[in-house]
């Protein structure tokens, strides 16, 4: 996936939900992902019938095998300059994502369809291929910032 930087291509607009997940060492949990081979923050779309915090549990769970809890609202991104993304296969879409600060409450790692690798980076030595509105959130987040940002 890349930024889309011409808004009128997109043909679709989704909620969207991500999640920032420290460890114990203050280590941000990173999926490579199977779609793009970026690395990038959990998360996913938003289905019928969900609330965002449903949402974010459930994308967790099947991306990374963890059961996760909401801990605080990091922000609401909804920025066409950051959040019209084109996909391979050349859907473009606009993306309104809400991103949490989780805590891990079981589970355990493991990669699924939509994940090729997972790991802990140290926030100062994030991978290079990271998607890019997710290197925003992840700035956001570690901010500490209250209230939550809009951006």
């Amino acid at each position: 996936m890349q930024i889309e930087p011409d808004v009128s291509k997109a043909k679709e607009i989704r909620p969207s939900v991500s999640a920032v997940i420290l460890n114990e060492r203050r280590e941000l949990l990173l999926q490579r992902r199977s779609d793009n081979g970026q690395w990038g923050l959990p998360g996913g779309s938003v289905e019928i019938g969900e609330s965002v915090t449903v949402a974010i549990r459930r994308e967790v769970q099947e991306e990374t095998g963890l059961l996760v809890e909401v801990v605080r609202l990091v922000g609401v991104y909804s920025d066409p300059k950051l959040q019209v993304v084109r996909y391979p296969d050349g859907r473009v879409i606009h993306y309104i994502n809400t991103c949490f600060e989780c805590r891990t409450v079981g589970g355990r790692l493991q990669t699924s369809p939509e994940t090729l690798e997972l790991a802990y980076f140290e926030p100062a030595a994030l991978p290079l291929a990271l998607v890019p509105p997710h290197r925003i959130r992840i700035a956001d987040a570690l901010c500490w910032q209250t209230p939550a940002v809009i951006r």
